[in-house]
């Protein structure tokens, strides 16, 4: 039996059906009319309208073109793909457990020479040591009920990271202080993670900034998300990491990560917080 998609990823579609039900509506044409502009059954568009039939890429462009608003093709297309894929990234996850998706991004970390991170919970899994991510990914695996193989997870996590010691990547972190106090593992684990954190901020390639308890901000703390150069965001959620393309949704987290930066310590100042919850475990 096929899984159902997510409520996260029903919810794109349906935003994404209501976003051409008003485009339609805009152009003043009923469902009967733009069914016969676009060549297709009146049941179709009923179908698409009430996200019980998700639109090819086709679909899209000629829904547009009938009500003239190729502008928002782009857009659209985006949204119906990241919607796409996420279903399949929360099937594999119900399905195959942790590894599937470490392995699953591994060509994504390969192509990615520009990667802008910003971490609100724990410590990103870029710049994770083995004990600290299999405690993380335990906690997650038993909390979202999936097949137990942290182990496998562990050990494609550390060859993906791979690429932070690659000159041809560049990385560019924003970390909450709380990142450095949520205690996920024993606090020997923590110390020994936060001494790694300390001498990743020596490589070249790596920019860490720290945004401290008492900075006065500009934008509030908000969920975990990666920019992908400047084409793709991966966003946090309770149930899966969902992929956004759409043009307008990768300058909004672009934004968003640019204000964050302004309110980050870095240098010395950002390794005193580090040292800071170093002792904060005695």
């Amino acid at each position: 039996m096929p899984a159902h998609p997510s409520p996260s990823v029903q919810a794109a579609r349906e935003a994404l059906a209501v976003q051409l039900s008003e485009i339609r509506k805009d152009a003043g044409i009923s469902g009967r009319e733009l069914a016969a502009m676009c060549g297709w059954s009146e049941s179709k568009s009923s179908r698409i309208e009430n996200a019980k039939t998700p639109p090819s890429d086709t679909d899209i462009r000629t829904w547009c073109r009938a009500c003239e608003a190729d502008d928002q093709v782009p857009d659209l297309i985006a949204a119906n793909r990241q919607s796409a894929e996420a279903h399949v990234q929360w099937r594999r996850l119900q399905r195959s457990g942790l590894r599937r998706l470490q392995e699953s991004t591994g060509d994504l970390y390969r192509q990615t020479r520009m990667f802008r991170v910003y971490v609100s919970d724990v410590i990103p899994g870029f710049l994770q040591t083995p004990r600290y991510a299999t405690a993380l990914l335990s906690s997650i695996a038993d909390f979202r009920g999936t097949p137990n193989d942290v182990g496998d997870a562990v050990a494609a996590r550390m060859k993906r990271n791979a690429v932070l010691n690659n000159g041809a990547h560049r990385f560019s972190f924003v970390l909450e202080e709380s990142v450095l106090r949520h205690r996920v593992c024993s606090a020997e684990t923590m110390a020994a993670q936060l001494g790694h954190l300390l001498g990743v901020m020596d490589l070249p390639n790596v920019a860490v900034g720290i945004v401290p308890f008492a900075a006065q901000r500009t934008v509030w703390p908000m969920p975990t998300f990666t920019i992908f150069d400047a084409g793709r965001v991966h966003a946090d959620t309770l149930d899966a990491a969902s992929t956004l393309t759409q043009p307008s949704q990768v300058n909004l987290y672009a934004r968003a990560f640019e204000r964050l930066s302004q309110g980050a310590v870095r240098g010395s100042a950002a390794r005193s917080l580090v040292g800071g919850a170093l002792a904060y475990l005695d």
